[in-house]
């Protein structure tokens, strides 16, 4: 009987992650700041949050830490029903990146010294918006309680990321209505 990994998700290295959430006030300096804690906290190679466009059907990258700017330059990462982090909405761990037929680009993660991905999807309320993807050099294993931990933090960056955009929203509405003439703010 194989033995469950050590719980590497301490409270307190949570309660730093939530912190982070929800002290930042500009998202692409959260994101940055958190996939390169990732990495630190939990000796990992590289760590990539990814945002879904829906016209494009694609993921684009919103902040990364430890991949090369060739490797980021690789293409288009496309949601397709291989995407089972994406799909299903739950964790997918893939234990060999150069062979396994979900990844769209094994040539560059051997050119990257990629072997494993742990991705995480990102969801507001019951979407989900985007992708954490964890990797590593060897193969990547987490407790069960840890991935438990990787899906809540996956939730709070999606509640992060919809605020942002709602902030960002009343931002613009509020540029808007200062152009309006005071006559039409003034009707019941």
């Amino acid at each position: 009987m194989k033995s469950q990994p050590l719980k590497r998700f301490t409270l307190k290295k949570f309660q730093a992650f939530a912190r982070a959430l929800s002290a930042y006030s500009q998202l692409d300096l959260l994101v940055n700041h958190l996939v390169e804690d990732i990495c630190h906290e939990f000796d990992m190679r590289a760590c990539s949050i990814l945002l879904f466009d829906d016209r494009e059907n694609q993921l684009f990258r919103m902040g990364s830490f430890g991949l090369s700017d060739e490797y980021l330059t690789k293409g288009p990462v496309f949601v397709d029903d291989k995407c089972n982090s994406f799909i299903k909405g739950e964790p997918v761990l893939i234990n060999d990146l150069h062979k396994d037929d979900r990844v769209q680009y094994p040539d560059a993660a051997i050119k990257e010294n990629l072997l494993s991905m742990l991705a995480i999807p990102i969801k507001y309320r019951n979407y989900t918006i985007g992708e954490m993807r964890i990797y590593n050099n060897r193969l990547i294993e987490f407790h069960e309680e840890d991935m438990e931990l990787f899906l809540i933090l996956g939730q709070f960056i999606g509640l992060v990321i919809d605020n942002q955009g709602l902030r960002n929203f009343i931002v613009s509405v509020r540029a808007s209505m200062q152009d309006l003439p005071l006559r039409i703010l003034n009707e019941p």
